[in-house]
C-alpha cells in the first residue's frame, strides 16, 4: 500500500481513542505523547512514514514489537494480512487489544511478553516493525525475518537513534539503509540500551 493510502486511512482513525489519560486533548498535534508507564504513543507523521516503508499488502505477515496505544497496530492490520504483536506491559496490552478488538479486527494476534526475542513460533514474518530503540539490531529479528522481508527499527542510544530499514533479499543476503533521526523509548530487554554487547550501550 502507498503513501497516500495509508495517510488516508491514518487520518480517519481518531488518535484519541488510544489515549487513556490527560493527553487526549492534544491527540490532533503531530507529536508524541505519553500513554503511560514511561510509554508515547508516537506522531502520526512518523507511524504513516514506518507504515509506508514497510511496504504492506493483504498477502504479508508482520510483527510489530511494541503494542503500545495499538495506534501503529490498527493501520498494520487494516493493510495487511495477519498482524502477530508484542508488548511487555500487561496494563497496555490488554487496553490496546480491547480497543482494536472493539474496531472488528480479527486478523491481530497478541503476546505480553519480551518483543526483543522476537516470537518465533509465527516465524518467519514478511516485516517487523520495531516501535522502541534498540542499541543493536535484534539478532533473533533477523533470523525471524522471511526471505525478501523488511524490517523498520530505531537503532542507537538514549536521546537519538537512526531509523533503519533491513531488507533480507531473496537469497537471505542482509542489507540496512539509515533513514532518519529519531527519537524513540527504549527497547527493554535484551537489546535495550544497556546491552554490553552493544557498541552503543551506556556505561
Amino acid at each position: 500500500m502507498g503513501y497516500p493510502e495509508i495517510l488516508e486511512f491514518a487520518r480517519s482513525l481518531d488518535r484519541s481513542f488510544f489515549i487513556d489519560n490527560d493527553n487526549k486533548i492534544w491527540a490532533d498535534i503531530n507529536e508524541p505523547l505519553p500513554i503511560g508507564y514511561g510509554q508515547t504513543i508516537s506522531q502520526p507523521s512518523l507511524v504513516v512514514e514506518m507504515s509506508q516503508l514497510l511496504g504492506m499488502d493483504r498477502s504479508k505477515s508482520v510483527l510489530e514489537i511494541g503494542t503500545g496505544s495499538g495506534y501503529q497496530t490498527a493501520i498494520l492490520a487494516h493493510f495487511s494480512k495477519s498482524v502477530y504483536t508484542i508488548e511487555r506491559i500487561a496494563e497496555l496490552g490488554h487496553s490496546a487489544r480491547r480497543k482494536l478488538d472493539s474496531m472488528g479486527y480479527t486478523n491481530i494476534t497478541y503476546l505480553i511478553g519480551d518483543g526483543s526475542l522476537g516470537w518465533s513460533e509465527h516465524a518467519p514474518y514478511d516485516r517487523i516493525i520495531v516501535t522502541a530503540a534498540a542499541g543493536r539490531i535484534p539478532e533473533e529479528l533477523l533470523e525471524q525475518l522471511g526471505k525478501g522481508g523488511i524490517m523498520i527499527l530505531p537503532v542507537g542510544p538514549r536521546g537519538l537513534q537512526e531509523l533503519i530499514m533491513v531488507v533480507k533479499n531473496p537469497e537471505g543476503k542482509i542489507t540496512t539503509h539509515s533513514i532518519e533521526s529519531v527519537r524513540f523509548v527504549e527497547l527493554m530487554g535484551k537489546y535495550g540500551w544497556g546491552d554490553p554487547e552493544s557498541p552503543s550501550s551506556e556505561q
